[in-house]
Order: structure tokens, then sequence, then C-alpha cells
């Protein structure tokens, strides 16, 4: 044991620490994907690879050593929905500090007053925040806005009679970037039957990017926050406010600003 310590040198210990760091964050991007659940499968073969080299089982082994060698690609065909969702989170995880700009906290009040002034009058309304991650490739087919956020703007783009009140509203630096904007549904088996498609789009973006959305549902007349693909509802306005004030505003430097918009 004394003889392998004292032939470790530094770069070693640097690159063991490096390795482990990088596939502890793979798994947890990965994680509450298929793909994980593939991953158990390929290490099962990778088992059953060197079980059968170790055995001489000439058949089996070759079979293996013949998938093993197209593996990555088969990795980048099937799952590409899940590379590019682990991606996305884990890009919007690394600058998420770096990038986050300090969030008005009059604009938030604005989303929270609106929120349950929609609720109470059973209007819908489907809000998506951007973080870390871009949300640009939603907004291009969108009709773009890029308006101050507003209670009485968001209560008009949603009423039942407005052309804009289809899809998803996307907030970007603290203004309204579009409206009419269309979100991923949510391919998770997870989802109870009895959420709409408002619902699947909100848990479908969290799932692929680190956005937040509210959710105002016309039926139940209530108020939900999604993060993470995580449905959490709100009881009250006060409730709301917290909630998106400590997710916005924990790790932004400084007070925060109460004139960000022009």
């Amino acid at each position: 044991m004394r003889w392998l310590l004292d032939s470790l040198a530094w770069t070693d210990l640097l690159d063991i620490g490096l390795m482990a760091t990088i596939l502890y964050r793979t798994l947890l991007v990965l994680r509450g994907t298929r793909a994980i659940q593939s991953l158990a499968g390929l290490l099962v073969l990778m088992v059953l690879y060197a079980g059968a080299g170790w055995l001489d089982l000439v058949s089996i082994h070759w079979l293996l050593e013949k998938f093993f060698v197209y593996i990555v690609l088969a990795v980048i065909i099937l799952f590409q929905q899940d590379i590019r969702r682990g991606l996305a989170r884990a890009g919007g995880r690394l600058f998420l500090v770096s990038g986050r700009r300090t969030t008005d906290l009059g604009m938030l009040e604005e989303l929270v007053r609106a929120s349950f002034a929609m609720a109470s009058r059973r209007v819908g309304a489907l809000i998506a925040l951007e973080r870390g991650a871009s949300l640009d490739e939603y907004v291009e087919s969108a009709t773009v806005l890029d308006a101050k956020v507003s209670h009485d703007l968001l209560l008009s783009i949603f009423h039942p009679t407005s052309p804009l009140h289809d899809g998803a509203v996307i907030i970007q630096k603290g203004r309204i970037a579009c409206a009419q904007g269309f979100l991923p549904l949510t391919q998770s088996k997870n989802v109870s039957r009895f959420f709409g498609t408002r619902h699947r789009a909100a848990i479908g973006l969290t799932e692929e990017a680190d956005a937040i959305v509210i959710i105002v549902s016309e039926e139940r007349g209530t108020v939900s926050l999604v993060e993470g693909g995580v449905l959490r509802p709100t009881s009250d306005a006060n409730e709301l406010r917290q909630a998106l004030q400590s997710v916005f505003q924990a790790a932004s430097p400084g007070a925060p600003s109460r004139d960000g918009e022009a």
C-alpha cells in the first residue's frame, strides 16, 4: 500500500479528482431521464462482456465487442433529446451565477398581481421566466413583443378574446419578450393524467431548461410554480411572491434594483 502512495504524483490525484467530478456531474444531469436507465443496462452488458472474455465464451464476446464499437453513435441517436436536455441544464447551472441579472422586485410583483387576478377570474395563463439557459428558440417562433412587464398587459394578453391568449408569455431580462410561445410537452409518464396541455408544457420546458414557469389554471382557479419539472401549487400571493424572490434573488449580487426597466 505504501509503495502505491509513494508512486502517486500530484497530477495523478488531480486526474482522479477531475474524473470523479465529471462522472458525478454527469450522473446528476442524467438523473430522472431515460438515459440513466439505459446506462444501467450498458453497465450490465459491460459486465457480461468481461465475463465472456474471462470464461472464453467466444461468440458472446465477439458479438458484444462489435456492439461496443458503435455504442457512442447509438447513444447519440437514441438519446439525443436527453443529451440536449442535459447539456442545457448543465450549461444553465454553469453560468447561472455569472450570467444572472439582478431581478427587479417590481416586475415580480406585477407577475404575482396578474397571476392571482387571472386566477380569481378563471382565466388561464402560462408565463415562462428565463434564467441561465436561453429560451431564444421559443421566442423566435412566437409573437415578439419586447414590452415592459405589467399587470394590465398580462391580463390583456391572456384575456380569452385576445388573439394572443393561446400559448405562453416568455420573459427575458425583465421584459415580456413574446406571447403565443409554444413550449415542449413533457414525455414523462409520471405526470398526472388530470393535467392538461398547459401544465404539460410548463413541466416539459423546465425539464429541458432551468427556466421557471407560472401556471394559472382556468378550471381550478389556482396558481402553480414549476421548476425542474416539479409543479408546486401556491396558496396565495404571498407564497408565490416568496417563491419567486427566493429563486431570483438568492444568488443575485448586490441589492435588488427597482429601476431596471426602461
